[in-house]
């Protein structure tokens, strides 16, 4: 905060004047930025408090996501950063889509870690748990596996013996 840099035009029209993340330093911005810069730095240090408040409350949450899944395990969607972040909010976590960081989405049921930023400097990791239905997902919560092969039947095994016909005696 407070650096001055030197940018591309089209990312600093665009972007970030855009987002309102930078002003322009002309001589009356820098002055008016080093006037309210004790405002802002305290501004953040509250920020960043709360967040950690925040984070020591929630640390460790579990979410639950029903969606629809083949016998493999492999879902017929995504379950994208959106869907996290309004289970997230129904369990109690208000956060929106962007604050959710998965470095790709998730196709398959299961269990899995999802970092969720509260602010740049604090960040938690939330448990985003997968199933076709709610007892699936309290079975996946216990470590119990509910993909992958099934307990096959045995089979009784016939051998060559058993296949052919016994030889008969024919009248000579």
């Amino acid at each position: 905060m407070g650096e001055v840099v030197k940018v591309k035009p089209g990312f600093a029209r665009n972007y970030l004047l855009a987002q309102k993340k930078a002003i322009r330093a002309s001589k009356d911005n820098v002055t008016k930025f080093e006037q309210q810069r004790s405002q802002l730095e305290a501004q953040n240090l509250k920020r960043r408090e709360e967040a950690e408040r925040v984070a020591e409350r929630v640390g460790g949450l579990s979410v639950i996501i029903i969606r629809q899944a083949g016998e493999s395990g492999s879902l017929y969607g995504s379950v994208s950063s959106r869907d996290i972040a309004e289970a997230c909010t129904a369990g109690g976590l208000s956060i929106n889509r962007q604050q959710v960081i998965l470095s790709q989405p998730i196709k398959t049921l299961g269990l899995t870690e999802v970092r969720v930023v509260l602010h740049p400097e604090v960040a938690i990791t939330v448990t985003a748990n997968v199933a076709r239905s709610a007892e699936e997902a309290a079975k996946q919560a216990r470590g119990e596996r509910v993909t992958g092969p099934e307990e096959a039947v045995e089979e009784p095994t016939l051998g060559v013996e058993d296949l052919l016909e016994p030889p008969t005696e024919q009248p000579a």
